[in-house]
């Protein structure tokens, strides 16, 4: 016993370089702790050796796993640090990567299964649709294209670590993001007895540097092809963080690219669109019904070519810093804009205002990872009532990154010719102006003269 002591003081001291006696005093006491709880733990030591491991660490884990650097060595050291058992998912939202060999590549790292799951349908009608009911747009600016893929990535390693019988999932998240806040939001909505492994605030793998070199240690094969910047994308976008961007007074790097042709390489005629919409959603191209996945392909590769949907912006997370970004969103720009025009036909107007006020909440909503939470659920049910009647056909023309409605027409509209003419005709007699003015002026009267006596008095 105190043999063990006198190690576990010893250990103290090389981690904690005290001088005096004090300190030596405090490692003493944890070294006694130490050595009580060995002692009670060794009395059935030989028959529970897995059942002590499991107590503080979860058997089988849920990663969501890319096929790059940093998940990759999570899934090892997962496996060789908490000793877990690991099954890779890798969810295919549509992003350009080629995820043939992801899989494999999982398994050879150490992963007891790997799978790649199509969500891209699912992402299409019941994420990204209904966020563009919404008319969401944070910061009155980014349109939320990674926000929006988390709680579905979420909800299918829950998906899998049900079928699976795991005990926890795992992310990659680094611990300064949003990220790591919209997974584990959507895991404690969905499984709240799931435990969430987020090694990036646990170990000291600090660097790309120190992530190479626990790599290479290990066996996992990376590419030599060095990122200039932090990636993520999808179906609907690309998103770029880091090196010269982390500097707001510096102009992106020409590599800064993925989705969006330069405005200056864009092509110098215009293109036409067509998108017809029922009930909020867009559900044809040019004539062509698609599915919700098509479509935003289709309109995506129509919108890139023009330039059309790049944004370069400083943010504030939710965690409480500004950081910039630069994102590529060529199809939800698209739809955005043309949703919005066909809104002004047939939405009422007290409705439209109302929306827009909602707009703001339901955007910050899904930015900071609210997606499952009762009051993004209560707005997404005035949001999906208010977009009842937003059925019709908007026409535009796109050209060097912009985007000119040229013609909407709807079965509900509530434009009237007969109205709005400047000729005689319509249901509407000038003369009721007068009433309306007079009526909706008295307040503005009465203001003033409160002002006035007011000056009176001082003067």
């Amino acid at each position: 016993m105190r043999l063990l002591r006198d190690l576990v003081v010893h250990h103290c001291l090389r981690i904690f370089p005290f001088r005096g006696s004090r300190p030596q005093k405090i490692c003493a006491a944890c070294a006694a702790l130490t050595c009580r709880r060995f002692l009670l733990s060794k009395t059935d030591i030989r028959n529970k050796p897995q059942r002590g491991i499991a107590m503080n660490t979860p058997q089988k884990v849920v990663l969501a796993y890319s096929g790059g650097l940093d998940t990759s060595v999570i899934l090892k050291w997962l496996i060789v640090e908490r000793r877990c058992e690991v099954i890779a998912v890798t969810a295919d939202l549509g992003q350009p990567e080629d995820l043939s060999g992801v899989e494999a590549k999982a398994l050879k790292t150490g992963a007891s299964s790997a799978r790649v799951i199509d969500l891209r349908e699912e992402m299409a009608r019941d994420f990204v649709f209904p966020m563009m009911r919404g008319a969401a747009l944070y910061e009155n600016r980014y349109l939320l294209g990674t926000s929006i893929a988390r709680p579905l990535i979420a909800k299918a390693l829950v998906d899998v670590a049900r079928a699976e019988g795991a005990q926890a999932v795992a992310h990659g998240a680094t611990g300064k993001g949003n990220d790591q806040v919209r997974f584990e939001f959507a895991v404690a909505a969905l499984a709240p007895d799931l435990r969430v492994i987020a090694p990036w605030r646990e170990w000291n793998l600090m660097s790309r540097t120190a992530l190479a070199s626990f790599a290479e240690k290990h066996g996992i094969h990376i590419s030599g092809e060095a990122r200039r910047y932090s990636m993520d994308a999808n179906m609907l976008h690309t998103s770029f963080e880091g090196s010269e961007l982390e500097d707001p007074g510096q102009e992106p790097h020409a590599s800064c690219t993925q989705r969006c042709v330069p405005v200056e390489e864009s092509p110098d005629e215009g293109e036409i669109v067509t998108v017809e919409f029922e009930s909020g959603n867009p559900v044809a191209v040019n004539g062509k019904r698609l599915s919700p996945a098509g479509i935003i392909g289709e309109l995506s590769r129509m919108a890139g070519r023009h330039g059309i949907g790049r944004e370069d912006m400083v943010e504030n997370r939710f965690v409480g810093m500004k950081s910039r970004g630069v994102y590529e969103n060529p199809a939800g720009a698209l739809l955005y804009k043309l949703h919005r025009d066909l809104e002004g036909i047939c939405m009422d107007r007290e409705l439209l205002a109302l929306r827009g006020m909602l707009a703001v909440p339901y955007s910050n909503c899904i930015y900071n990872g609210y997606w499952y939470s009762p009051e993004r659920e209560a707005m997404q049910a005035f949001m999906d009532k208010s977009q009842e009647g937003v059925t019709g056909t908007v026409r535009a023309k796109l050209y060097k990154g912009t985007v000119r409605p040229l013609s909407r027409v709807s079965p509900n509209s509530l434009f009237s010719p007969e109205l709005a003419t400047f000729e005689e005709g319509g249901d509407y007699d000038q003369k009721d102006a007068a009433g309306f003015i007079r009526l909706n002026s008295l307040r503005l009267r009465q203001y003033a003269a409160v002002g006035r006596r007011a000056a009176r008095r001082n003067g």
